[in-house]
């Protein structure tokens, strides 16, 4: 049976490349396009009503944090199944998201912090490593027109390891200048990188006396995140009901 996908952001970067990705699917159907302006993508008119996006049985979001939480809440009234890719849900979003998404709802929504399957082996690989290591950091690489720091895929790596891992250094350094040793994240230290001619990328350093293990990824296209976004729109309908954070459960 053919899936009915739309696109929400669709004249985006990465929107236009799932747009053309989708229609070339044999089993799934670009229905609709939504975006902040009037256009055309992958063969199909792109409208400036979120309305348009009824018709799809499951949406594809990558618009920008500021729109994402209202977005949801029709996508839910609509019955869509939602894939959300757009960064900036936090935990304390996600948290808001799974009290507004009942998990009685006949749709689903599955957060993912990052596409890549690459990416999301080096985020598990990070969680199994943090518990034999004393401390840990992670740096994370991206373009300079990204909306948001630090990225979804960082929270999401040190949050994950934090659970796992511990912070045990000799001091804790007084930052001279506010923000030198990152931001913290549930005590795990992220630095945000922000540069023209990166794409996205991500260190994770963890630290024993006398070792260091070096944990990268780097995504240099975006056509690296298409088999995720596929994989998710494919397998949405079937997950738990309510919401899911992450590609895992679709990986196992």
């Amino acid at each position: 049976m053919t899936i009915r996908v739309g696109v929400a952001g669709a004249l985006g970067r990465m929107g236009s490349v799932i747009a053309e990705a989708l229609a070339t699917a044999s089993d799934l159907e670009l229905v609709a396009g939504f975006d902040l302006h009037r256009g055309e993508v992958a063969g199909i008119p792109v409208r400036e009503d979120i309305e348009c996006l009824a018709s799809a049985q499951v949406v594809v979001d990558f618009t920008h944090p500021d729109v994402v939480m209202d977005n949801l809440a029709r996508y839910l009234q609509m019955g869509c199944h939602a894939v959300v890719g757009t960064s900036g849900l936090t935990a304390e979003r996600i948290t808001a998201v799974r009290r507004m998404w009942p998990s009685d709802s006949p749709s689903n929504c599955l957060i993912v912090p990052n596409f890549s399957i690459g990416a999301v082996l080096m985020m598990r690989f990070a969680e199994a490593a943090a518990g034999f290591f004393q401390a840990s950091e992670v740096i994370e690489l991206h373009h300079d027109r990204k909306a948001d720091a630090p990225s979804g895929t960082a929270v999401a790596t040190a949050a994950a390891m934090a659970e796992s891992g511990r912070q045990a250094r000799a001091v804790e350094s007084e930052e001279l200048i506010g923000g030198a040793l990152g931001a913290r994240v549930e005590g795990v230290p992220v630095h945000s990188v922000r540069l023209p001619g990166l794409l996205a990328h991500q260190e994770v350093l963890l630290g024993n006396p006398g070792e260091i293990l070096t944990i990268r990824h780097d995504s240099t296209d975006r056509v690296s995140f298409l088999p995720g976004v596929l994989l998710a729109v494919r397998g949405v309908a079937g997950l738990q009901a309510g919401v899911t954070v992450g590609l895992g459960v679709l990986l196992e």
